[in-house]
């Protein structure tokens, strides 16, 4: 991933998301462009117009926090878009991972028993650690059965949420709202390549998908970034039909990149009866096969 080439597609992509009317500028003449004119992004950031050409071109090392700010405000990016904007920034100046010392690739395992601990302890939610790529590194028993999908027999490859959603037949029957799925997974994706361009991680599964999915190549070349944060998500789960569930996700400090998602069901709901049913066929199928708990790999 070329920051240069990353920048100038991001602004870009921005830049046309915006219309004058949004901006409070009159919409007057023949407009070739899908949002704003440069000029207009300039005016708007307080900038010259051949500044702003220049930072569109990806020419954006060196550029102050200021005017990182004004831009933003210009372009009506979201947090998370002001973040990525200065995380492209950072990279173009040598500084990865937003400004934190760069660290290998997350293992294919959490580092600490203690965090297989803490998820074994949650029995009422579907919980589970991933990294930057979106490897599933460890599960909770209800997070096991829940995913079992995307696990298979917890043999052979780490699985990956990203693979599964893309390049597995299943994951449209497991996923209701399949296109809003993909293009918030991608969004993902971009967001956390943009903290770190090098990470090989990453890069591997973009170049994979990229490869595989034309579907992913189109979400891809929008640029879109998001952070998973909280919300409200659907699934059909083979055993149990449709599940409803909120998430949370939740940074690991003591392990940067990692994250802990953790769905739970509103209480005495059907979801919640159907999450406590997904329990107990869970309890049965490790009895019938031991190799299947929570956490372990063949």
């Amino acid at each position: 991933m070329d920051n240069r080439s990353e920048v100038r597609e991001f602004l870009m992509s921005r830049r046309a998301k915006v219309t004058p009317e949004r901006a409070g500028l009159p919409a007057y003449g023949n407009r070739r462009v899908a949002g704003l004119r440069r000029g207009e992004v300039a005016s708007l950031a307080g900038v010259s117009v051949e500044y702003y050409a220049k930072l569109e071109r990806g020419a954006i090392a060196g550029a102050s926090s200021s005017v990182l700010d004004a831009l933003a405000r210009a372009l009506m990016l979201s947090e998370t878009e002001r973040a990525h904007l200065f995380d492209l920034a950072r990279a173009a100046d040598g500084i990865p991972t937003s400004g934190r010392q760069r660290r290998p690739a997350s293992p294919a395992r959490p580092p600490r028993e203690s965090l297989q601990w803490v998820l074994d302890s949650m029995k009422d939610s579907v919980a589970f650690v991933r990294n930057e790529a979106q490897d599933l590194l460890a599960v909770n028993e209800l997070g096991s059965a829940f995913y079992s999908p995307v696990i298979g027999d917890g043999g052979g490859r780490t699985p990956n949420l990203a693979r599964f959603q893309f390049l597995d037949p299943a994951s449209k029957a497991f996923y209701p709202d399949w296109e809003l799925f993909a293009q918030m997974c991608v969004a993902i994706i971009r967001n956390e390549a943009g903290k770190d361009p090098q990470h090989r991680g990453i890069q591997d599964l973009v170049g994979e998908l990229s490869t595989q999915s034309e579907t992913f190549r189109t979400l891809w070349a929008a640029h879109d970034v998001r952070t998973h944060g909280t919300g409200t998500k659907r699934f059909n789960h083979p055993e149990v039909g449709e599940l409803v569930l909120a998430y949370e996700e939740l940074a690991i400090t003591a392990d940067p990149g990692l994250k802990l998602m953790v769905y739970t069901a509103q209480p005495g709901s059907e979801s919640h009866q159907k999450l406590q049913l997904l329990g107990s066929w869970n309890k049965t199928r490790i009895v019938n096969n031991p190799a299947l708990r929570a956490g372990e790999r063949k």
